[in-house]
Parts: C-alpha cells; sequence; structure tokens
C-alpha cells in the first residue's frame, strides 16, 4: 500500500513537471533585452560601494608587515641587476611603497602608476635621466662630471637618447642608480605591446633597476623569453596579501553601472583594433561622414561603398557588406530607416566620443 502512495506521488510530481514546461512553450517569450535593463548611476554604486566595512584589516596588515623580514634579500638582489616582480593575490601598492621607503633610500626611486588608463613613459624617461644627471654630477670621482654640467636639457631628447644615458658608462663606481617602482606593470595604460618593449629597454639599462607588480592571471604573457630572462631579468615573489583594490579598483568601471563615454570609446577602441586595417579604414570612412553631417540620419549603403570604392578600399558590395557584418555583430554600427524610405547606417556614438574614438585608431 505504501509502495502505491509513492508511485502516485513521483507520477503526480512529473505529471505537474511536464505540465508547467508545455505552459512555459505556449507561453510568448519576454521581449525584454538585457541591454534594457536599468543599471544604477555609477556615482551612486561606488558611495555604496564605499559604505562596505573591510574585513580581516588586522590580519592584513600583519601579514605586510610579516614581509619586512624578506626586505634585505630583495635589496641583495636589486644590486646585482635582477629586478622584481611582486605577484599573488591582493593589492601590493601598500608593501612595494613600504619596501621603498624603508630599504631603498640609497637610491632614487621613480614611482609608476601602472593602474591609471594613461601613462606617458617619455616623462617617466625623462625623469629618470634627470635623477642620474644630478646624482653623476654630485660625484667628485666621475671623470664625465665636467661634461655633464654643459648637456642640454632632457625635454629636447628623444626616447633613445635618454636610453642610452640610463645605460651609459659614466661612472667608475657602479652607485649611481635610479630605482623604477612599477604598480600594476600590467596595468591597461601599460599593456599593449611597445610600451612593454620599452619597459624593457629600460629596466636593462645598466643605471636602472625595476620593481614592479602583476594581478592579471594572464600578465607573463606580454613578454617573450628575452625580456623576462634578459632585459627585465625578473626575481619572482610570491607575497599574496589578500588586501582590497581600492585605489587601482577606482580606474575601472563597474559592471552594474554605466559605462560612460569614455568606456564606451575604450570598448570600440579594442575592437577596432582587433578588425583588419581595411575594415578599420571603411569604418573610418563612415565615422567622418557622420561628423561632417551631424543633422543626417546616417549614411546610405551604396554612398558607403561608392566612397570605399573610390578609396580602393573595397572592390565589390561583397566585400563591403562582410565588413558591415563584423561591425554590426560588435555594435560598432547599427541600420535605421531614413526618412525617405532607405535603409541607412550610422555609429551610436555621440560626436565627442567618436571625434575620440578616431584619434585612438
Amino acid at each position: 500500500m505504501e509502495d502505491h502512495d509513492i508511485d502516485e506521488e513521483e507520477f503526480e510530481f512529473s505529471r505537474n513537471y511536464f505540465l508547467a514546461k508545455e505552459s512555459g512553450k505556449s507561453g510568448k517569450k519576454s521581449a525584454r533585452k538585457i541591454s534594457e535593463i536599468d543599471l544604477v548611476d555609477e556615482q551612486d554604486l561606488r558611495a555604496e560601494v564605499s559604505n562596505i566595512e573591510p574585513k580581516h584589516e588586522k590580519e592584513i596588515a600583519s601579514l605586510i608587515n610579516s614581509y619586512k623580514s624578506l626586505y634585505n634579500e630583495w635589496v641583495f638582489e636589486l644590486r646585482y641587476g635582477f629586478g622584481l616582480l611582486m605577484y599573488g593575490f591582493g593589492s601590493k601598492k601598500t608593501l612595494l611603497e613600504d619596501f621603498a621607503s624603508t630599504a631603498l633610500t640609497e637610491y632614487n626611486v621613480i614611482v609608476v602608476n601602472g593602474y591609471l588608463q594613461s601613462i606617458n613613459l617619455k616623462q617617466v624617461a625623462m625623469a629618470m635621466a634627470e635623477v642620474l644627471w644630478d646624482q653623476l654630477k654630485m660625484q667628485p670621482r666621475s671623470t664625465s662630471g665636467g661634461l655633464l654640467k654643459d648637456q642640454q636639457p632632457f625635454n629636447s631628447r628623444s626616447m633613445a637618447d635618454l636610453i642610452a644615458f640610463l645605460d651609459g658608462p659614466h661612472a667608475a663606481e657602479d652607485e649611481c642608480l635610479v630605482c623604477l617602482l612599477v604598480h600594476n606593470i600590467d596595468g591597461p595604460g601599460l599593456r599593449d605591446s611597445e610600451t612593454q618593449h620599452l619597459l624593457a629597454r629600460i629596466a636593462a639599462c645598466s643605471h636602472v633597476r625595476i620593481v614592479a607588480s602583476i594581478d592579471h592571471v594572464n600578465a607573463p604573457l606580454l613578454w617573450d623569453k628575452k625580456m623576462v630572462h634578459v632585459e627585465f631579468n625578473w626575481c619572482w615573489h610570491h607575497v599574496p596579501t589578500f588586501a582590497p583594490y581600492m585605489i587601482e579598483g577606482v580606474f575601472h568601471p563597474l559592471i552594474l553601472a554605466h559605462g560612460g563615454t569614455s568606456q564606451s570609446v575604450k570598448t570600440a577602441s579594442i575592437v577596432l583594433q582587433s578588425l583588419t586595417p581595411n575594415a578599420q579604414s571603411v569604418f573610418k570612412v563612415l565615422a567622418q561622414h557622420q561628423l561632417a553631417h551631424p543633422d543626417e540620419e546616417g549614411m546610405g549603403i551604396d554612398a558607403l561603398f561608392t566612397s570605399c570604392r573610390e578609396r580602393f578600399l573595397v572592390s565589390s558590395l561583397v566585400t563591403l557588406n562582410s565588413h558591415l557584418t563584423e561591425f554590426k555583430d560588435h555594435e560598432l554600427v547599427k541600420m535605421r530607416r531614413h526618412s525617405d524610405g532607405q535603409d541607412c547606417l550610422y555609429i551610436p556614438l555621440s560626436k565627442d566620443a567618436l571625434e575620440k574614438l578616431l584619434l585612438d585608431v
């Protein structure tokens, strides 16, 4: 009798399950899109985030303090030409700044905040060269001291000249060193290939030592074998701090907030850089037309094809359509109906954002 009741209960459950499935299929699907979700304003969201009380502050402070016993070892490695690369979960900003202020007092330290969106690496190299210049002039036994006083200011020098100066055999002693401290060397303003190669060349200079931190799991992919073992000459140190990324996080957009103009431009720029040069040029033609005719609803496909063919960017409508398909898939370009009934193309960015995007590309 009990088995019969169990079978009835299971049958009723399965019957209700399939009835619910059928009613779900017959119902009308929602027409809402993810893009229609009403996101909170970024300023309000950041205000709420700032009210969250941090946890385990004492334990984090104790963990960071425990790394002080390694400072002498790190200084020893720097003196012998190694670069220090700190990795591990948690912000390492407090740790590196404490290391610099307590253990690197004999060095002149130049700090670079790699978590910022843009960094002028030439200004960094100029600051390092000026510091080294001042050091060399203070050396009484320097054979080149008299010549250094007559040199031109570094703001008139090229990047190659600055690197050559930092790598020059200026003093018989090896005591004239400048330390480059880079918070987040894998940050958004530093992670492109050209910047990383320049950083590697600077780090390889005879009068330069480098200390840096990384946080992205794929950061080592930024460097080739020569950069790791010869130029940067990294000595890896696992120093997890579990400290919150309070300062670093300020410069990154929040995922639950409106992205704003700057984030839209950045996203579009990343997508465009992944496309072919011809595709980028086609996009520029459309963008320039939109900027030149702000009152128009868009640019017709025929007009775009004629303009691109005159510039030898496309040879057929099929080629143009393949580019447009990529633009539409990445939501770089959208289509709408013109007042005369024709379909036209437009870029869903404001005038200021579009001008900034063209400068980036």
